[in-house]
């Protein structure tokens, strides 16, 4: 691999692992108080299982080998190659590469957590993610970028709508169910605790999602300048779109309503940001928005579910449109990894191919979130705290630590 290129892919990567404290504080400043420890220990947790499961296994079951076009083999086990003088290895430079995928198969699970705040057993929750990577994400990597059935078919997902954004969002959606809803939801008004978390969080996923799109291109060319360009566009339109369905609404802007288009702009353009135009990405941007807003506004309390922090409503369909929208807008001209251009310049076979790929997805999102839910149910003897464990908080019944303590006396 070209050295510039080998630094364009590491400093993606470190780029993608900032993405998963930023997630921690975005998530963490809008949950209560009192479960704000919990809810980045949640990330912080992932860091360190992701890292070492992609070491000894996820990385080989993602990309080395094939297995009915659903999962690979374990060749690669403990990263059992040699970078520096096997010449069959089938990427540029596999440790680098390997290195880059880790921090996606890190941030996955990690998005999950928002959906299931303030309540879920954190043994529970790094047993379900654990079994959650080794049943759907590392088969959807094979799938999608390991050369499995996904790619096959000729679907398309430039830097994961599908392998990382429907996944988990519909993941949540399913883990929220199981696990039901919180204590004294809907009794009393509910606040996020720490608004300016809320927009550092946001703010830094931002800052990664450069590396987590333009890094996808895998070299420092043409196309990682593309897919970076139509990631701040995304970005930028739905911030500004979310602001403008809020002021319709109710009156007024709030910066967590422009940190949570922003971020859903990011979701969205995904799939897409290596195949779209950029003048599209305005589009796509523009209209995911009011998308996610219906979902969040109106769905969500219409069928009552407590996906506390809106993951489905925001990984999950902002990242479906976003696969949808990559068959609309997708020109071969940009990217020859797509085989057709979109429905919007004459074309219907990659269309149709995404919504297959996607139907494919939200299915083993949820067979393999029953399964892994089931299984560590049995385990840890259910996955939900005990009331009373709720209504103390999980910071002190999970961790016994406080995020503000009274500074009383000499502590």
């Amino acid at each position: 691999m070209d050295h510039g290129d080998l630094a364009w892919l590491l400093i993606s990567s470190a780029l993608v692992f900032i993405m998963t404290p930023g997630l921690a504080f975005f998530y963490g400043g809008l949950v209560k108080r009192k479960n704000v420890i919990n809810m980045m220990m949640s990330s912080a947790i992932i860091m360190g299982v992701g890292s070492v499961m992609w070491v000894l296994v996820g990385f080989s079951l993602s990309f080395s080998g094939d297995l009915g076009g659903v999962i690979g083999d374990l060749r690669w086990a403990g990263l059992n190659f040699n970078t520096f003088t096997d010449t069959t290895l089938p990427y540029p430079n596999t440790l680098a590469f390997a290195i880059f995928q880790m921090m996606f198969a890190i941030i996955a699970p990690a998005l999950i957590t928002g959906a299931i705040a303030e309540r879920m057993k954190f043994a529970s929750l790094v047993l379900f993610m654990v079994l959650w990577s080794l049943i759907v994400y590392y088969p959807l990597a094979h799938m999608v970028w390991g050369g499995g059935y996904l790619f096959r078919i000729g679907s398309v997902d430039f830097a994961g709508g599908n392998v990382v954004h429907i996944s988990s969002g519909v993941s949540a959606l399913v883990l929220s169910i199981l696990l039901g809803k919180r204590k004294n939801l809907g009794k009393a008004p509910y606040h996020p605790h720490n608004i300016p978390f809320v927009f550092l969080g946001a703010s830094l996923l931002w800052f990664g999602w450069f590396g987590f799109n333009g890094g996808s291109a895998l070299e420092a060319n043409e196309l990682a300048a593309h897919a970076f360009m139509t990631t701040n566009t995304a970005a930028a339109s739905a911030l500004l779109s979310w602001v403008l369905v809020e002021v319709i609404k109710n009156g007024k802007p709030t910066l967590v309503g422009a940190s949570t288009g922003l971020v859903i702009g990011l979701v969205a353009i995904t799939p897409g940001a290596g195949f779209v135009p950029v003048w599209a990405a305005i589009i796509i941007g523009g209209l995911v928005s009011p998308i996610c807003y219906f979902f969040i506004d109106y769905v969500k309390s219409r069928f009552g579910y407590d996906d506390a922090l809106d993951v489905f409503g925001c990984h999950g369909i902002g990242g479906i449109w976003g696969g949808i929208a990559t068959g609309i807008f997708g020109k071969t001209s940009i990217n020859p990894g797509a085989a057709w251009n979109g429905l919007a310049f004459g074309e219907a076979a990659l269309f149709l191919r995404q919504l297959a790929a996607i139907g494919i997805t939200i299915v083993i999102a949820v067979i393999g979130t029953l399964i892994a839910a089931r299984l560590t149910s049995l385990v840890t003897k259910g996955i939900k705290v005990s009331k009373k464990e709720e209504a103390l908080g999980l910071d002190i019944s999970e961790h016994g630590e406080t995020a503000y303590p009274a500074f009383n006396g000499m502590d």
